[in-house]
Formats: C-alpha cells, sequence, structure tokens
C-alpha cells in the first residue's frame, strides 16, 4: 500500500545533512508519482553548495529545478534520480530520468521525466546530468574535423566531454589530469591521457573542468595561437587568479564559459532542454561509461557520505545513492 510521505536529504546547516520526512501529494492530473532506485551526488556542485559555498549573487541562478527551502540552508538540492513511475500519468513501472534532489519517493509533472530508453540501464542513467553538461560544452566549444582537443580534468564531465569529443572525425583528444590514477579510467574510456606536465601543446581546443583554478591556468599553456579555451567549472565563492600578462594577449586566445542550465547558443533555436536531456541518455548506452561509477552506498548512509565525499573524495568519480 502506497503511503503519502517520503524521505529526502536535506542540508540542514553548511556542512551537516539529515534524512528528514515530509509529506507526498497525490498526482494530480498531469503529474506522476516516481519511487526513486537511485541518485547519484554531483561532486562539484554539490560539493559547494552542501558547504555553503554559494555566492549570494548566484543564489537564484544556482536553484535546482526542485530545490527545497534556500540557500545556504536548510535545503534540498540535487538533480540527478533515477527512478520507477507508481502511478500517473505514464504508465506504472516506466523508468524514468528526473532532475530531482535525493528523496525516496516525489510527484512531479509528467514533462519534467524522460523515460530511460530500453539500450539504458536504470543503474548507469545516473549519469544523465553529467552528460548533459558535455553535450552542451561541446555545443558551446564547437569543435570541427581535424581538431586537437585538450580537456584538463578527468573527473566525471571532463571524461564524459573527452569521451564524445574522440568520435568526432580525425580529432586527437587528450584528457589530462594531476593524478595518475586517472590513467586506468582513461584507457576504460579508450582515451590518450597525460599528466599536465607531459600534455601536448598547441590544442585548437582546451576544455577546463576540473574545479582547480591552477588548471585553468594550464589551459593558458597548452593553447595554440587563436585557440579556444572553454571553461566547465564553477569556483563557487573562490577567487579565480589567472596570468593573463603572459600567454593570453599574445597567443590572442579566446576564453569562453559554458553553463549547462542554459542551453548553448548554438542550438537554442533548435534544441530545447527535453531534447538535450534524450540526447544524453541515448549516449549513456555504452558499457564503457560504467567505469565513472566508482562507488555506491544506501540513502540511509547519504548524511555521513556527504562531508566525507567533500573533504576526502580518493579518487571518487560518480558516487551513486541506492535506494
Amino acid at each position: 500500500m502506497l503511503t503519502n510521505t517520503a524521505r529526502a536529504f536535506w542540508i540542514d546547516r553548511p556542512g551537516k545533512g539529515a534524512i528528514r520526512e515530509e509529506s507526498l501529494p497525490e498526482p494530480a492530473a498531469g503529474e506522476v508519482r516516481v519511487r526513486t532506485l537511485y541518485s547519484a551526488v554531483s561532486r562539484g556542485t554539490e560539493s559547494l553548495v552542501f558547504q555553503g559555498k554559494v555566492p549570494q549573487s548566484q543564489w537564484q541562478a544556482m536553484r535546482a529545478p526542485f530545490q527545497g527551502g534556500f540557500f545556504p540552508a536548510p535545503l534540498k538540492y540535487g538533480y540527478i534520480n533515477v527512478g520507477l513511475v507508481e502511478e500517473g500519468a505514464l504508465p506504472a513501472g516506466t523508468p524514468v530520468f528526473c532532475l530531482y534532489p535525493h528523496q525516496d519517493r516525489y510527484v512531479v509533472p509528467v514533462e519534467s521525466v524522460t523515460p530511460l530508453p530500453a539500450s539504458l540501464p536504470p543503474e548507469r542513467a545516473v549519469l544523465a546530468a553529467n552528460m548533459e553538461t558535455a553535450i552542451n560544452g561541446l555545443w558551446d566549444s564547437a569543435p570541427l574535423v581535424g581538431d586537437r582537443i585538450a580537456v584538463i580534468g578527468a573527473g566525471v564531465v571532463g571524461c564524459l566531454v573527452a569521451f564524445l569529443a574522440n568520435c568526432l572525425p580525425g580529432a586527437k583528444v587528450e584528457l589530462i589530469d594531476i593524478d595518475p590514477a586517472k590513467a586506468a579510467i582513461a584507457e576504460a574510456l579508450g582515451l590518450p591521457f597525460a599528466l599536465t606536465r607531459d600534455a601536448s601543446r598547441d590544442a585548437d581546443i582546451v576544455i577546463h573542468a576540473s574545479g582547480n583554478p591552477m588548471g585553468l591556468q594550464a589551459a593558458l599553456t597548452l593553447a595554440a595561437y587563436e585557440a579556444t579555451i572553454l571553461e566547465m567549472s564553477w569556483y563557487g565563492s573562490t577567487l579565480v587568479p589567472l596570468p593573463l600578462g603572459e600567454e593570453f594577449h599574445s597567443k590572442r586566445l579566446i576564453l569562453k564559459s559554458s553553463q549547462v542550465g542554459g542551453v548553448s547558443p548554438a542550438r537554442r533555436a533548435r534544441r530545447g532542454y527535453g531534447d538535450r536531456m534524450a540526447l544524453a541518455l541515448s549516449l549513456l548506452a555504452d558499457d564503457r561509461l560504467d567505469a565513472l561509477i566508482t562507488g555506491e552506498s544506501p540513502f540511509e548512509e547519504l548524511p555521513e557520505l556527504m562531508p566525507t565525499l567533500v573533504s576526502n573524495p580518493a579518487g571518487t568519480l560518480c558516487h551513486r545513492i541506492r535506494y
């Protein structure tokens, strides 16, 4: 028998979270009730949110689609949720992805969920939000056939960007990181790997996704003359120093931002959010991408897990939460 309550993870104050029980409404016309199978922690953004490092100027811009509460806390935050429809405007048992926080059951408008392709296991679908970010990054950077593409930062987003870019005919893609252990992930994805100090120079496009200001500094040195550097990292309240008196001006470099909250201007006239998410899910139908999921924990352990993921990630890429 279905109950009218749900359990959700809330940030009570920066650095401290708990699972709370809350009421669950009956689905109205045009809505679905979903039972969560998996969520996942988006380590970059969620780490900053959990620590209370979202600048006040960005509180509105950084709201998640179904966020509860307000920055900095109390706050229910997250946007990676895979579940099964229990009842409503889709057939019961339909597996779906939704940009919903960590919660075991929820009710949303039917247009807020995307059914999973038959070829995509729900366990891997937790990568959908990161794949969507990677797609937007490639639309923003607009690589061409035969381009030399450097991707700095072998986290989930960086790996997915490099994985997609490597499908471009003639492209020479290099995944770059300061951690030699990331070479194993690159190998699993079929990608060339280099430590930052050994990376190739003269890239036509440099995509930075490490989340570390030092990585963006390295991007300036790896870029070729009149190349584009795409910044995909978000730093929250951290200031980012850049040596713009060195190669930035002499190489006539272009520094460009990419953010998943808006569809890239390169495709905005012809693609909506639903189109981009459907594409992201279809591109996840590759078993090699399972290498990006490096751990799994039960939902009940999330309050104790979050501080550990923030302070001592120890090689964690995507950490899946099981319900």
